[in-house]
């Protein structure tokens, strides 16, 4: 079954993506969770119109990811937490906390578009995440988790 998506789908593809699915997935869930609709022969020139008349614009968004990408690169992270005995701590840091620590540096960045590498840190150090800014422009961001001040 062919389909075009309407937003980004985990592991499937980006907006406006033209996917090849089983036809139990798309009907079952991708068009009745109004993630995607059927990829008709009218439905693929209008994507393709709406594709050309976009690839300016994109090119806006693309610079702009890759300003907040340069600005993430410089920005060293460090994230309180409280710790136990030794370096462990008294439950992680997740994306959710790591978002809210790249805002207070004035970057507001949605926690759905970070993946930090082993899922959650639970350990005091340092540690990576892949934060998506676009679908072309992907940062590597280092960070570190240090004990809260007593």
């Amino acid at each position: 079954m062919e389909l075009i998506l309407k937003q980004d789908v985990e592991h499937l593809g980006f907006k406006d993506d033209l996917v090849n699915v089983k036809n139990g997935y798309g009907r079952n869930y991708l068009i009745p969770r109004g993630l995607a609709h059927m990829a008709t022969p009218s439905a693929k020139k209008v994507l393709t119109e709406n594709l050309k008349q976009r690839a300016h614009k994109e090119k806006e968004v693309i610079d702009t990811a890759n300003k907040t990408a340069d600005a993430l690169k410089a920005l060293e992270l460090k994230i309180p937490a409280k710790t136990g005995a030794g370096d462990k701590l008294f439950g992680s840091v997740t994306t959710i906390d790591l978002a809210a620590a790249i805002e207070k540096q004035g970057h507001a960045i949605d926690k759905k578009f970070i993946k930090i590498q082993g899922g959650t840190v639970k350990r005091t150090g340092t540690a990576n995440a892949h934060i998506r800014l676009h679908r072309d422009v992907v940062v590597d961001f280092p960070f570190e988790v240090v004990a809260e001040a007593k």
